[in-house]
């Protein structure tokens, strides 16, 4: 894992969303420690923005608890990360497992979330498990330099495609199910550099505390997993180096969280023998930040 004080070197993606096979060094989507116990064994998930950062660790770490997964990824501009993730998920896939999919979409638009979802009933005929994690920001100065047009494409990637992926994806999902929905330790402390994204990391939280109350009649969980800094592909695709240098330092841990510190999070939410009793509740794995959560 990062230690306290780590820096990470100069680097800039200049477009969204990023990619991982470029970033120095590698986020880490794994570890030797982590220790799986098939809580997941025979379950369908589908994890949206799956081809890197803390999506890439969520479906490997399904994957090793015996899930068959599916996950998203942005056409063309995620072709590399997405068969990367493939592999690496063939590697541990579970004996009874189906083999995993990926399925490229730009999830801001309803048709294209259907086609995902219509995709993944196609192959496996259910979802147990919906993770909404895909994502982007853009860093600004002030209010004044977010036009119309970002400030649709913002909320159409972060939080209308949550509404439209679970909006189809509950067709086809049982009493037992779980969706874990990604929001952001940003939503409860603010940040001025990313307002667009916080405005939208607040609006999933109450998409998340609403939607559990609506769906707990059917037996369907709803949660929430609010990240502090991780070191991702979002991040060389949206802050200047300075920023990255730096990055993670300012949280009490004094440094940058993995994808695969984050995951287990995931795991926890999405298996009901560990996860029961919660729904509309957010966890913080975020360095160590106090939030009213």
């Amino acid at each position: 894992m990062a230690t306290e004080g780590q820096t990470f070197p100069p680097q800039k993606q200049p477009t969204q969303p990023g990619k991982e096979h470029v970033m120095d060094p590698s986020p880490q989507f794994t570890s030797s420690q982590y220790k799986p116990s098939n809580k997941l064994l025979g379950k369908v998930a589908l994890v949206t923005g799956g081809d890197s950062g803390i999506g890439r660790a969520v479906c490997h770490c399904f994957a090793l608890e015996g899930a068959t997964v599916a996950f998203t990824y942005v056409k063309k501009q995620e072709d590399k990360d997405a068969k990367d993730v493939l592999e690496i998920l063939r590697e541990c896939q579970a004996a009874d497992a189906k083999q995993p999919i990926a399925v490229g979409a730009d999830l801001g638009f309803d048709e294209e979330c259907k086609h995902v979802v219509d995709e993944v009933v196609k192959a496996y005929g259910r979802i147990d498990i919906l993770v909404n994690s895909a994502a982007e920001q853009h860093k600004t100065n002030s209010v004044e330099e977010i036009d119309e047009k970002r400030i649709e494409r913002v909320f159409r990637t972060n939080i209308f495609s949550q509404f439209f992926m679970v909006r189809h994806a509950l067709k086809h999902m049982k009493e037992g199910s779980s969706i874990i929905n990604t929001t952001s330790v940003v939503a409860y402390k603010g940040n001025p550099k990313l307002l667009d994204y916080t405005a939208t990391k607040g609006a999933i939280v109450a998409f998340t505390r609403g939607l559990a109350l609506q769906l707990a009649n059917r037996g369907i969980r709803v949660n929430g997993v609010a990240p502090g800094p991780i070191w991702t592909p979002l991040i060389p695709a949206s802050f200047d180096n300075e920023d990255i240098e730096s990055f993670g330092s300012e949280v009490p841990m004094k440094r940058a969280g993995q994808p695969i510190e984050v995951a287990p999070s995931y795991v926890f939410l999405a298996c009901n023998h560990c996860s029961s009793y919660f729904t509309g509740q957010i966890l913080h794995p975020n360095g160590g930040s106090i939030v009213n959560g």
